[in-house]
């Protein structure tokens, strides 16, 4: 069977620029055949009239715009990939960088294949039926980190982005993606390996896609979290929550954080959640993830940490 081809981030940036500009050569070879066959006499001999021109120049105007977007939101997105890599090698990590799949874009993503611990592994079922096939990708590279891999099987269903573990213990989050049959089958598999989970229903906050996109275990029993579940989090027996900072709805972003060693990685723009950090006297890494965030993705996303 012929391998799926594989692309890295400087090819993907060729290929799209590439693309953008053939898009953008095509809008002006048709724009100006439009443009000649609307200036040019209609059937009874009169001129087409001049509002077909000016629509013609807006739509043609809005091609090139969103083009243009597209073309700059893929590289400040390979710009932010590549920085959070540096942030994490410079946290002390050894990084492994996989190639692009052209079948899965969600790829990136790739916390959400696999629940990673020091002892064991277990892979992900995704929720979304489009990105099951990203966990056979991340299995040949796991195999060389760990003997033996568990995983979630039908009808389960899980994220790894909404497993949130806390020195041994494990929030199991109920959600869009991760189901009850999921979570429990996560659960099992945990208590073989020797640790402690339980479960946390978000599905009535329809801003978590995942429940790390709201809550951030940092350590000693500090916490990042979304105001909206931050009582149901202290009620949460298992788990140390001596300290928590609370994240408004305008910060909401800014509490999915992760620690490395001995820093702290934060999405730049969210002031008082790097403030409230470091008066904790935490080392704050700040890091742009605007693109990401358009894609309901986060910094705990992009890494399967271990």
């Amino acid at each position: 069977m012929a391998k799926k081809k594989r692309r890295h981030g400087d090819d993907l940036r060729g290929a799209s620029r590439l693309a953008i500009d053939a898009t953008k050569g095509v809008t002006d070879v048709v724009e100006a055949m439009h443009r000649t066959i609307a200036s040019g006499p209609d059937i009874l001999g009169r001129p087409l009239e001049g509002p077909v021109r000016v629509l013609t120049g807006l739509v043609y105007g809005s091609v090139r715009g969103v083009t243009k977007l597209v073309g700059g939101s893929l590289d400040r997105a390979l710009e932010q990939h590549a920085a959070y890599v540096r942030a994490l090698r410079g946290c002390g990590l050894n990084v492994t960088c996989l190639q692009a799949d052209d079948a899965y874009p969600d790829g990136t993503f790739v916390e959400d294949t696999a629940i990673v611990t020091e002892r064991g592994a277990i892979l992900a079922r995704p929720g979304a039926p489009s990105r099951e096939g990203e966990v056979g990708g991340i299995l040949e590279y796991l195999r060389s980190f760990y003997a033996d891999l568990a995983r979630i099987e039908a009808p389960g269903t899980l994220d790894g982005g909404d497993v949130c573990a806390a020195d041994g213990h494990f929030l199991i989050g109920i959600s869009a993606r991760t189901n009850e049959h999921g979570a429990d089958q996560l659960a099992r598999h945990l208590d073989r390996l020797g640790y402690t989970s339980s479960t946390l229903d978000i599905r009535a906050n329809p801003a978590l896609l995942h429940l790390k996109s709201g809550i951030a275990y940092l350590g000693d029993g500090l916490w990042a979290a979304d105001g909206a579940i931050v009582g149901t989090l202290r009620s949460r027996a298992g788990i140390d929550v001596r300290d928590v900072i609370p994240a408004s709805p305008a910060e909401a972003y800014g509490a999915n954080c992760v620690r490395v060693n001995d820093s702290i990685l934060v999405a730049a723009g969210y002031p008082r959640m790097s403030a409230a950090l470091e008066a904790r006297d935490c080392r704050v890494v700040r890091l742009e993830m605007s693109e990401f965030r358009k894609m309901d993705g986060g910094l705990s996303c992009l890494s399967l940490r271990f």
